[in-house]
């Protein structure tokens, strides 16, 4: 249960929805996925992605709105193959529909019925395709020759012989994990990533625009998981040595805890330094909204 506790983002997880929180390039992702639509302008679309501050809360990489209630898009972005993802897709849509039956007051206990979004589940995978189906379906993957009374179905994203924006993310994430595996999780591999994804034209703008912020947000999270390895380690060892089994989880999740929670001070620190919102830095230092102002206010940043 404690590996399933540990930071929730990754290096590439944080840099997907960083950019694709920005409407530039978020248009470049709507028009890989709908080349067909010539007319599409920024404007038309509205980010919707689920935000939570709970630790264990619901959240997903991306979701927004095309043209007002006419497309509702979720993406996910995968590195590891599981067909849990079509779960977590439906439960992701869910509630962005209850977010957004919420905000437009459609009450869906009468007996008019509603207008909806139609909607769109994609995941972008990372990894190579093998055997793996370019749809996914609930029905088909937990409930084959059954009559089931409900489906969803996720559209699988696989590297292309393209040079748009998904087989760039996808690019970008292939060089992080060989410059991790070759270098560690150091500034050398920080600084390798960004000028290798430059000169092969994985997200150049964007690593231009954005790359102290970048630079940070993988060391800082580097950091983090440092830290919690050498933590969780320490106990480990410390609890068996002892002939302590029962309580070592709570003991490790305790320590973590206690830990590195000045590391988690610095990290928002560096993080509030480079401008990044409360919220973003909250979600990526696994705090609250409200311990990342604290924070802030007791090192005096806050006026």
């Amino acid at each position: 249960m404690a590996d399933a506790k540990r930071m929730k983002h990754s290096v590439k997880d944080t840099v997907f929805r960083d950019m694709f929180s920005k409407k530039k390039y978020l248009i470049q992702l709507y028009n890989a996925l709908h080349p067909e639509d010539k007319t599409i302008t920024q404007a038309d679309l509205e980010i919707v992605t689920l935000q939570s501050i709970l630790l264990n809360g619901i959240y997903n990489d991306l979701g927004f709105m095309v043209r007002g209630k006419q497309l509702m898009i979720l993406v996910e972005a995968q590195s590891t193959w599981s067909a849990n993802i079509v779960i977590r897709a439906l439960i992701y849509l869910m509630s962005t529909y209850q977010d957004y039956f919420n905000a437009n007051q459609i009450q869906l206990y009468g007996s008019h019925k509603v207008e909806m979004p139609k909607p769109e589940l994609y995941v972008i995978y990372t990894g190579d395709k093998g055997n793996h189906p370019d749809v996914l379906s609930l029905k088909d993957e937990f409930f084959p020759d059954t009559d089931c009374c409900i489906d969803a179905k996720v559209k699988m994203i696989y590297l292309q012989d393209s040079d748009d924006i998904i087989d760039q993310y996808i690019g970008f994430c292939r060089v992080c994990n060989e410059q991790v595996a070759l270098n560690g999780r150091t500034l050398k591999a920080v600084k390798e990533i960004i000028r290798i994804c430059r000169d092969r034209n994985l997200l150049r703008e964007y690593l231009s625009e954005r790359e102290t912020e970048v630079e940070e947000i993988m060391l800082t999270l580097f950091d983090q998981e440092h830290v919690w390895n050498i933590e969780r380690n320490n106990i480990r060892a410390a609890a068996l040595a002892e002939g302590r089994v029962e309580g070592l989880e709570l003991g490790i999740t305790q320590g973590r805890s206690e830990g590195i929670w000045e590391n988690k001070t610095q990290t928002v620190l560096k993080m509030f330094r480079h401008n990044m919102p409360v919220e973003d830095i909250a979600d990526i230092s696994e705090l609250s909204v409200e311990e990342v102002k604290d924070i802030l206010k007791n090192a005096s940043f806050q006026h």
